[in-house]
């Protein structure tokens, strides 16, 4: 039977951009990312990985003080997905993520700020149940790359990822010269976090 053309067009259409958004990732990992746990409402949540280029994908997770862990997530609030910010999901409550400054670190921890400016640790989580630490390790111009950090100082990139399968990687994001870059609930912040669309094979 033939095919209408303006049927075939739309096919086209709506198929071709949907092969070029999947093919950012792996094939076998492509099922493991599209989960339940991806929220759409009125914004769009962004899943937080910590990925290895041997396909290895870590959750990344806001932990607070009695070892509770909440989910971190890029938020899409609009139709442009080049610059997301990145929340703790805490109690109903959305609490902003920075690398902050610690005295004596030659990195810059990524942390969780909550309203009262307590901080919460932002850890990427291996299959063992091991806590990995994720810091700023890094700086390019004004990006500071983020890192999840093993015990045999094996590295991993952090990055984000949409429910259709697109991936943004999540940076420091500097704005000022000094090391302050502001203070929020008294806390002393180095950078902003966000999810960036970058045109690199940094992944």
């Amino acid at each position: 039977m033939k095919v209408p053309k303006a049927l075939f067009l739309l096919f086209s259409f709506l198929i071709v951009p949907l092969i070029s958004v999947t093919a950012q990732i792996p094939d076998k990992t492509t099922e493991s990312l599209i989960k339940p746990e991806v929220e759409i409402t009125d914004d769009i949540y962004w899943q937080v990985k910590a990925y290895h280029p041997d396909v290895k994908l870590l959750r990344v997770k806001a932990v607070d003080g009695k070892g509770n862990y909440y989910d971190v997530k890029a938020i899409q609030d609009s139709d442009d997905t080049s610059l997301l910010n990145v929340k703790a999901l805490v109690d109903g409550k959305r609490l902003p993520i920075k690398l902050i400054i610690i005295e004596n670190d030659d990195y810059y921890p990524l942390k969780a700020i909550t309203e009262d400016g307590m901080i919460m640790d932002v850890r990427a989580i291996t299959e063992e149940g091991l806590k990995l630490p994720v810091k700023g390790v890094s700086k390019t111009g004004n990006i500071i790359h983020l890192r999840a950090i093993d015990d045999n100082l094996e590295y991993y990139n952090i990055i984000s990822i949409s429910p259709f399968g697109e991936v943004n990687q999540v940076k420091g994001l500097k704005m000022m010269d000094s090391d302050v870059e502001a203070i929020i609930n008294g806390v002393k912040i180095f950078a902003h976090v966000k999810a960036i669309k970058i045109n690199s094979k940094e992944l």
